[in-house]
């Protein structure tokens, strides 16, 4: 989905402090856009829902919240990680309570982030217009930086 694929007047809806994501993906391509706002602790990772980001009954799929929740934490841990270690998602809980709908405000944001010598935890919560519709939690092995 490209930004001329949504109407103008839902593009100028976003939130103040976010701009279009930095970190794309080939999976996240087609949701675009997708928007961020870093803060000193945490990355927030927000999306304007539209029907590419539904399932076949019409609510946004559990896979999309999913994989935006991932890169949250990831990057929510990366911002707290030193000397430019590599994350990789070791494990990853989802747990969905409530629907999500087309034209809401869907925002991903990391709450809790530990750091460990090797591995990384985080949780977030997942809103559609500010209301909680999923929460999540992750494991991060902290990969060291290949030298250059």
């Amino acid at each position: 989905m490209s930004a001329t694929d949504i109407s103008a007047d839902i593009l100028q809806n976003i939130p103040d402090g976010f701009a279009r994501h930095w970190r794309t993906s080939p999976l996240t391509e087609p949701w675009e856009p997708i928007y961020s706002k870093t803060t000193a602790d945490a990355v927030i990772i927000g999306l304007r829902l539209a029907k590419p980001h539904t399932n076949s009954r019409g609510m946004v799929h559990g896979g999309l919240i999913s994989a935006l929740a991932d890169n949250a934490m990831g990057s929510s841990c990366g911002v707290r990680v030193k000397d430019g270690g590599r994350l990789v998602t070791i494990s990853l809980n989802v747990d969905f309570l409530a629907s999500a709908n087309i034209g809401q405000w869907l925002e991903v944001n990391t709450n809790f982030v530990k750091i460990g010598g090797s591995v990384c935890f985080a949780q977030c919560l997942i809103t559609s217009d500010g209301e909680p519709c999923a929460r999540a939690s992750a494991t991060f092995k902290v990969a060291k930086a290949k030298p250059v």
